[in-house]
């Protein structure tokens, strides 16, 4: 006899399956999965999860899902510098990412970072940031804050955009206010 918890995992199973298969982009959808795991608190099981696409996506895989695992694997960290590394991977990635190419008349293209990409840019530094504060790095920090800060012209005015841009300004804050911090570097700081 089926009980009715096994109706609904069969029903959730199947589901996801479908909703794995119905995706262009099931590497994706598998991080996306994982990444609810890491937003739940289950930071192993979402490290494991990102651990094994990274095994299966390897060093040399799509840049795209590279730089979104490693950006999310660093969130699912213990140690700072295991965050930092994870984050620095996907920086890596990021840059990988193929952008414009050549001008059409054979000229070389300066190197645009592709357009699904460039909105992850201020997230990305932000994060780099982040990483060197809980290191004790605050020039470190203040390099990947001003990165940070000059790639929002890629961000919507949107939820995402705002709050990127609101942990921006956090930051610097912070980082302003630290003994021995000197001269602002931050001009949308007010005195």
């Amino acid at each position: 006899m089926i009980r009715p918890e096994q109706v609904w995992q069969s029903k959730s199973e199947a589901a996801v399956t479908e909703q794995q298969e119905a995706s262009e982009d099931a590497v994706m959808t598998r991080i996306g999965q994982a990444v609810i795991l890491l937003h739940a608190g289950d930071r192993e099981e979402a490290r494991n999860r990102l651990g094994e696409i990274w095994s299966e996506i390897g060093e040399e895989g799509d840049s795209l899902h590279r730089c979104t695992l490693a950006h999310y694997m660093a969130d699912a960290q213990d140690d700072p510098a295991d965050e930092l590394a994870w984050d620095l991977r996907a920086l890596t990635a990021a840059a990988g990412v193929p952008g414009d190419g050549p001008h059409r008349d054979g000229r070389p293209a300066q190197r645009e970072p592709h357009p699904a990409v460039r909105v992850f840019y201020p997230s990305l530094h932000l994060s780099l940031a982040a990483d060197y504060v809980k290191l004790q790095r605050p020039e470190a920090a203040r390099v990947h804050l001003a990165r940070a800060r000059a790639a929002t012209g890629a961000l919507s005015d949107d939820g995402y955009g705002n709050g990127v841009r609101a942990a921006i300004a956090r930051l610097e804050r912070r980082l302003a206010a630290e003994p021995g911090a000197g001269p602002r570097p931050f001009p949308e700081q007010s005195p």
